[in-house]
């Protein structure tokens, strides 16, 4: 069973750093797409990043161009994690941060519904 537990959220001003976390606590299957979507108050949620690892055809990481040269995501397979290093956090970064994971190697993930697991999210706020 896949369960999909963030962490790493929190207060933070603008121009600031956070990492954020997601670990696979259930370890049962290999997880070759994980992600990260957001969702602020309000709006609807919203694709941020992704890993998509085991294929040489397909790019390793995918961006939104909100966030691109900001954030980088990045992952230990051994550890079944991803992380997201969000740089330069602006107050538009607010929101729910989730993580999300596909037992295949997505081509469009940035589609949620592509996704079969979710974590329960984490709150990212950034100050002005």
């Amino acid at each position: 069973q896949v369960q999909l537990v963030e962490s790493g959220g929190g207060l933070v001003q603008t121009g600031g750093s956070l990492r954020l976390s997601c670990v696979d606590s259930g370890r049962a299957f290999s997880l070759y797409t994980m992600g990260w979507f957001r969702q602020a108050p309000g709006k609807e949620r919203e694709f941020v990043a992704a890993s998509v690892t085991g294929s040489p055809s397909m790019p390793p990481t995918h961006y939104a161009d909100s966030v691109k040269g900001r954030f980088t995501i990045s992952r230990d397979n051994a550890k079944n994690t991803v992380y997201l290093q969000m740089n330069s956090l602006k107050p538009e970064d607010t929101a729910a941060y989730y993580c999300a994971a596909s037992q295949r190697r997505l081509w469009a993930p940035r589609i949620e519904y592509e996704y079969e697991y979710w974590g329960q999210g984490t709150q990212v706020t950034v100050s002005s």
